[in-house]
């Protein structure tokens, strides 16, 4: 048994050391395998590189020897040809004397063909070059006749100025309101006045202003309407004057009906009569709405009514674009005195509802009467700033002058018996 177990390892001995000798072998010749492999892919990378380099020299030997060909050809040829210098390019020709003027006539005309008001010396950033500017805007743009665009500009501006018209009803609402008590300190004030009392008319009229302060009364907001279209209708005057005078050509088609032309004056008389005949209904709206007839302002009212009638007799030469802006504000301004007199719109518009006052402190008065009680209040006035500034000279004379003297003894000095013995003498 020992024999055959010994005869066992020493035979699994040599089989194992077989085993090593053929994995050894095997690698050997993988690495071998390897080594080839290696030196064939070097090989073949030298030879496609040589291949490579090869076809670039045969296809720079192919284009030298075209080129070669194309010289020789060309050297054949050469002396038959005679090649010539080439020219200098020509000069560039001037602008003509039309092409100017075309484009300077180009640059004067608007889109419809129209001269601009730049190159007639219009427009600008003045005022009434503003107004210039915007009727050229509206014409041209919206493509409408110059009686629409003055119309339209017309109603634009009377628009921005409505919140002011809003202002002034409310405040001359709530003076007609609270006219019985303005009424009464302004009477007692006036009393003072002409009595001569200066400290009674002083403390009156310090209640009148505390009264009206209370009240937010304020006679200044009634006046802010005209002194804010004054400044526009100056500036719309001399706008529209100006373009009629130049004149802008198409003003003189830019008309209506039998007023064609916008830059004469009306042959017919009817657009200065219109302008008259709307401003007397606007004056008499105006004053019935803010209770004048009732009150101590018959003065204005009678000087307003006169208005139209004196002025007709110069609009009457006024050009046709002037008095279709006139005529345009005129019913503008009609239409919104109507729309204020309704009870709604007050209301939406916060403005108080008028009171009718039966009987006030200061009656109506006639024309005459109101003229005559002006000019005394007038003469009382001065009167008495008269005489408060000779009080005041004589005051600042008995400061700075000698003593007046008002006696005819002055105890202060002694005088001798002799003196007393011959007075008594």
């Amino acid at each position: 048994n020992n024999f055959v177990k010994r005869k066992r390892i020493t035979i699994s001995n040599e089989v194992f050391e077989k085993v090593l000798n053929r994995i050894e072998a095997s690698s050997t010749r993988n690495n071998n395998t390897f080594e080839k492999c290696k030196e064939s892919v070097q090989k073949l990378a030298l030879i496609q590189n040589f291949t490579k380099s090869l076809s670039s020299i045969q296809d720079k030997l192919k284009f030298n020897k075209v080129n070669a060909n194309v010289a020789a050809v060309a050297s054949s040829i050469q002396p038959n040809i005679v090649i010539e210098p080439i020219p200098e390019p020509p000069p560039v020709p001037p602008e003509s004397p039309f092409t100017e003027a075309s484009a300077e006539i180009i640059n004067q005309l608007n889109a419809l063909g129209e001269t601009t008001f730049a190159s007639l010396g219009l427009g600008g950033k003045s005022p009434v070059g503003l107004v210039q500017s915007s009727f050229e805007y509206l014409h041209v743009t919206l493509g409408i006749p110059w009686w629409e665009a003055i119309a339209l500009g017309t109603l634009f501006i009377r628009l921005l100025m409505f919140p002011l018209v809003i202002i002034a009803q409310r405040n001359a609402a709530r003076m007609n309101n609270y006219m019985p008590q303005l009424q009464a300190i302004q009477l007692k004030m006036t009393e003072a006045r002409q009595m001569g009392n200066q400290l009674e008319t002083a403390r009156y009229s310090q209640e009148l202003m505390i009264f009206m302060k209370e009240k937010q009364l304020n006679p200044l907001k009634n006046m802010i309407v005209p002194l804010a279209q004054m400044p526009v209708f100056i500036s719309f005057f001399m706008a529209l004057r100006q373009m009629a005078n130049v004149p802008v050509d198409s003003l003189r088609t830019g008309g209506l009906w039998w007023f064609t032309d916008l830059t004469v004056p009306d042959q017919f008389f009817l657009m200065p009569l219109i302008t008259s005949a709307t401003l007397f209904a606007t004056i008499e709206l105006g004053t019935d709405s803010a209770k004048l007839s009732s009150q101590n302002l018959q003065t204005m009212k009678y000087v307003l009514r006169a208005l139209p009638v004196i002025i007709l007799p110069f609009i009457v030469n006024f050009p046709g674009a002037i008095l279709c802006y006139w005529v345009s504000s005129n019913f503008i301004s009609l239409i919104q005195v109507g729309v204020l007199r309704i009870p709604a719109v007050r209301d939406y518009f916060k403005i108080e509802p008028l009171i009718t006052h039966q009987n006030l402190p200061v009656k109506p008065k006639g024309f005459t009467e109101g003229i005559k009680d002006s000019w005394t209040n007038i003469k009382i006035t001065r009167e008495l700033e008269e005489r408060r500034k000779l009080d005041e000279l004589q005051f600042q004379r008995a400061g700075k002058g000698p003593i007046v003297k008002t006696y005819k003894f002055d105890p202060t000095k002694q005088s001798s018996p002799t003196s007393i013995s011959a007075k008594k003498r």
